[in-house]
């Protein structure tokens, strides 16, 4: 086990993260808009002084010109994307999302993260080209 956790990007952080979306589900269950499970997560986040930002903007630029903007559901400690999702099961479009999120952000790791019936499942997504 420790060997696996030293081998993972961010391992501490994300353990501590994924401790709190797992308490959260535990609370509140399935069947929820997103929405709910995000402003129980930011307030989990604060009763826990863990820093994060919600619904924050990247801009995706090209030559100095904006071509859009992405709204990622958080940034946690400045480093890690999470994307919530209310179903049950991964498709490629959310794995998708968060690879251009991370390619727009220029950030290493982002947390695909399902609040499914049968409890809360989660995919790491790494950006290699940064």
């Amino acid at each position: 086990m420790a060997e696996t956790k030293r081998n993972l990007i961010y391992a501490n952080e994300c353990y501590r993260i994924m401790g709190l979306i797992f308490e959260v589900y535990n609370d509140i269950g399935f069947g929820h808009k997103e929405s709910f499970y995000q402003k129980a997560l930011a307030e989990t986040f604060k009763e826990n002084n863990i820093e994060f930002k919600e619904q924050l903007k990247a801009k995706l630029k090209y030559k100095g010109k904006d071509l859009g903007i992405y709204i990622l559901d958080f940034l946690v400690f400045d480093k890690i994307i999470l994307e919530l999702k209310q179903k049950d099961f991964f498709s490629i479009k959310d794995i998708l999302q968060l690879s251009r999120y991370l390619k727009t952000t220029r950030l290493k790791l982002g947390i695909l993260i399902h609040f499914t019936s049968k409890g809360v499942r989660y995919k790491r997504i790494l950006n290699i080209k940064r």
